[in-house]
């Protein structure tokens, strides 16, 4: 009963802390990742097959943390994200990537 219990509590908290983050969405027609989505969490639907990552990487977001964005693809399609110095990472529909950037260059964290 106590192991149920302790198992129970520590899905509770990882649940919570996948709420942490603020959800996002592009605007309308948008390509680009905009740098006010650092932190959060950006959900894309209907996006386009490709999205631009900030020319110039960021090294923090508006609440003063090294910038970073969690992106999910809910579809309908794959959608690929270039960025600065070669980057490119294709998200399949249901996937979640952690992009983050130093300032100068973006890295993906698995």
């Amino acid at each position: 009963m106590k192991a149920a219990l302790i198992s129970l509590a520590l899905l509770l908290v990882q649940m919570n802390s996948l709420q942490d983050k603020p959800v996002a969405h592009l605007p309308v027609h948008a390509s680009v990742i905009d740098t006010q989505f650092g932190g959060k969490l950006l959900e894309l639907i209907n996006a386009p097959a490709q999205l631009l990552l900030p020319a110039i990487p960021p090294k923090v977001d508006s609440q003063g943390a090294p910038w970073s964005v969690d992106v999910k693809n809910l579809g309908p399609s794959a959608v690929t994200i270039t960025g600065k110095a070669q980057f490119s990472v294709r998200i399949s529909v249901g996937q979640t990537i952690h992009i983050f950037s130093n300032g100068t260059i973006y890295t993906l964290k698995h």
